[in-house]
């Protein structure tokens, strides 16, 4: 047997004002599509920005449903909107932040295991790692590309050779 370990590599910032102005403007963008969410069974309002390479912002928040689990999470609903009428604008950076009834959670917000397959699915759409900010109020996390949310992902051969 030999012991393996995989690593991921991320930037910390205490705060939005630390980012990039076109970080920040993406992480406010997603903090504001978390007050539209359609959250009444979690009370758990996900938000979601993306920036697509011609400089247009999309937006997306979780839409729940009594039908468990037919809902949709922020992520995957502003990668499909982006994906269904922008369809030749590549998908650059996404910000992700959630409220609960506390406010805005302490720790920065994970995309679910979904929403992980759903990034990596347009990073091998475009051949190009999306840049991810996952926003929380105690910390600001941001990685490059979602092999360091998914290290051990499936892509399909020919994507990757």
């Amino acid at each position: 047997m030999n012991w393996k370990e995989i690593k991921i590599a991320y930037r910390e910032y205490a705060s939005v004002d630390e980012l990039p102005d076109n970080w920040k403007e993406l992480v406010l963008k997603a903090r504001e599509a978390a007050k539209n969410a359609y959250a009444p069974y979690s009370n758990f309002h996900v938000g979601a920005a993306l920036q697509l390479a011609g400089g247009r912002i999309v937006t997306g928040n979780n839409q729940e449903n009594a039908a468990y689990p037919v809902g949709l999470c922020a992520e995957r609903t502003a990668l499909f909107y982006a994906n269904a009428n922008y369809p030749d604008e590549e998908v650059e950076i996404i910000a992700v932040t959630a409220t609960n009834s506390n406010g805005r959670v302490g720790d920065p917000v994970k995309p679910c295991g979904g929403c992980r397959q759903a990034l990596l699915e347009v990073e091998n759409r475009y051949k190009k790692p999306i840049t991810i900010i996952l926003d929380g109020s105690n910390a600001i996390y941001v990685l490059d590309g979602v092999d360091s949310l998914l290290p051990l992902n499936f892509r399909p051969q020919a994507l990757t050779s």
